[in-house]
């Protein structure tokens, strides 16, 4: 293998590790396409999950690492609050993380912008996951350790492997700086650099990406509507989907009072920290996505759209 490998181009090579990684899985039950299933670089636990994740306090020097305006991920789970900096994200994508007695997985996208936490607890089962090394729609698949079914992350199911068709349970989760978080939450906790890996938390390997329009992998459904990385926030109401494009929130006066499939919905929009919230009518935040535009039209090309203009 390793003299093919060295006599082999580099486009074939990649094309043959692709191929490599795609064969350490189980897909003999599945519920898309195969061939829209990729390989996204590195093999799988390529990129590691967090399994034992630290935290400090926002006035702890340990948490100096952040300038207030770097994004983070934040969690309130009855009453209790932690960010995860998008800064350990990307180079990590999920976090294994309990909080007020509940299982999360903390997970996050780079390629599509979307940060999104879910319960751990599926079909009677505390489950922990790792990155796949795999894509679909350009979005992470995770894995979970207990029978290696592989999962999206945006459609929040499994989509391979022995639990295909099951679903995970969505959070609420904000996307926001850190600045606008902890002035919110001043008692928050933040997930500390201290991973057990030796990464460069300072450096943002996506930073050339987040700057082009250009996407790395394809995905099915396009829609050039919007920039392909404008960013949005999108929910899913008995399956309604409908998405607000941040430029067209910058717009209009806040709160958009909206009703989606018979749901009065608060959405509110901080232009100055581009954070965006889904609520409903008592106030209370509902699990939302933030993401790219192409992102969310990929898994839901069916999608209604807020429009600033009447």
């Amino acid at each position: 293998m390793g003299v093919v490998c060295m006599r082999t181009s580099s486009k074939n090579f990649l094309l043959l590790a692709g191929l490599l990684a795609l064969t350490a899985w189980d897909f003999s039950k599945h519920s898309v396409p195969l061939n829209e299933i990729e390989s996204g670089g590195p093999p799988k636990d390529g990129i590691p999950a967090i399994d034992k994740p630290r935290f400090v306090f926002a006035e702890q020097q340990g948490a100096q690492f952040l300038e207030n305006s770097d994004r983070v991920l934040g969690l309130v789970v009855e009453g209790k609050t932690k960010a995860y900096p998008i800064k350990i994200l990307n180079w990590h994508e999920i976090v294994n993380d309990r909080i007020s007695g509940r299982d999360v997985v903390v997970t996050f996208c780079p390629l599509c912008g979307t940060g999104m936490v879910f319960s751990r607890d599926v079909a009677q089962r505390t489950l922990t996951f790792g990155v796949s090394g795999l894509l679909y729609q350009s979005d992470v698949l995770l894995y979970d350790r207990q029978t290696e079914s592989l999962w999206s992350q945006i459609q929040q199911e499994a989509v391979a492997g022995p639990m295909t068709g099951a679903r995970l349970d969505l959070l609420p989760s904000t996307h926001t700086t850190w600045g606008h978080w902890k002035t919110k939450h001043p008692d928050t906790l933040l997930l500390s650099t201290e991973t057990g890996y030796a990464r460069d938390y300072d450096r943002d390997p996506y930073e050339a990406y987040y700057k082009s329009q250009r996407l790395m992998f394809g995905v099915s459904h396009v829609s050039a509507r919007y920039p392909p990385k404008e960013q949005v926030i999108g929910i899913v109401i008995e399956g309604k989907a409908k998405a607000y494009p941040f430029s067209e929130l910058s717009r209009v006066e806040m709160p958009v009072l909206d009703v989606v499939e018979g749901r009065p919905l608060r959405v509110v929009f901080d232009a100055a920290s581009r954070t965006a919230v889904i609520e409903d009518k008592a106030g209370r935040e509902l699990p939302s996505v933030v993401g790219f535009w192409f992102a969310w039209y990929a898994f839901h090309p069916e999608t209604a759209v807020f429009s600033a203009s009447p």
